[in-house]
């Protein structure tokens, strides 16, 4: 803690940064490109600080192509340039546009960079106490280090599971869709993931998720109460009034909704994946 901080002169904690962002983290995402990007930059020989001659033009050609949506021939011909020009579109943006470009970044660094690159975002994400962190590539406004540990490993471990990772993939796009956020279709890619995954592991593939379950259970390999409490969750959302059906509202649906069933379900998937392969 800081001695402004110890003194009472400077807060020592902040409040979430939901659908905010104040200017210690913007200052700090920002580092992140120059430390992790533009200090990596290596140009070709006798081409020093031309854009179109270093290791990063992909990454510039993408954010004006994909990004800003701009023609690729207004990229600048000098890299610092380019690089300014890149500071005071992102300084001048809102907030969520801000995340926009700092996605854009992730996604189209450098193969080599780009890990370093979300693991130091993450980092200051967490410090600066945002409600955003990197998983799976994407930023999703999942709060908890144990919510994002829940959903990376069930989508880094299932792969060998027809469907369930493209299930959870599936949801967390859907959830994290700024644009247009569609709850209610992630939380059906979310039980589908459990599902899909349940069906495969009894050996039946045209069964219920509580049938799959229940023999789950009569096998051994999964305890009582938790085939109880997954069957009752799963209940929810195959009643009448529940998410399979059309009469509850769209509309009803938040996303803390479609957060709680994404990350109980990733966790729900990590407990079969991990117990079945004892």
């Amino acid at each position: 803690m800081k001695f402004s901080q110890r003194v009472g002169e400077t807060s020592s904690t902040k409040l979430v940064q939901h659908e905010s962002i104040d200017d210690d983290l913007k200052n700090s995402l920002w580092s992140v490109i120059t430390l992790t990007y533009f200090d990596k930059v290596v140009f070709h020989p006798h081409r020093l600080n031309l854009t179109k001659h270093c290791n990063l033009m992909p990454l510039i050609q993408a954010l004006w192509l994909h990004h800003f949506k701009v023609p690729v021939d207004t990229i600048p011909y000098e890299f610092s340039t380019a690089t300014s020009y890149l500071r005071d579109q992102f300084f001048d943006a809102a907030w969520y546009r801000q995340l926009d470009f700092i996605e854009a970044c992730a996604n189209n660094g450098p193969p080599k960079l780009k890990n370093d690159f979300i693991a130091l975002c993450n980092s200051y994400l967490l410090r600066e106490n945002s409600a955003y962190r990197f998983v799976d590539g994407e930023l999703s406004e999942i709060t908890s280090e144990a919510e994002i540990s829940a959903v990376e490993t069930a989508i880094r471990t299932s792969g060998q599971y027809t469907g369930v990772k493209e299930h959870l993939k599936t949801a967390l796009n859907l959830m994290n869709d700024r644009s247009n956020p569609d709850y209610r279709n992630s939380i059906k890619e979310s039980i589908s993931a459990v599902e899909s995954l349940a069906k495969v592991l009894s050996g039946d593939s045209k069964a219920t998720l509580g049938q799959a379950l229940k023999v789950l259970e009569e096998n051994g390999n999964l305890h009582q109460a938790l085939k109880s409490a997954f069957s009752s969750l799963y209940g929810y959302t195959n009643d009448e009034g529940g998410i399979r059906h059309a009469l509850l509202a769209e509309s009803t649906l938040e996303k803390a909704d479609a957060r709680f069933m994404l990350v109980s379900c990733s966790a729900f998937t990590n407990y079969l994946i991990e117990l079945n392969g004892e």
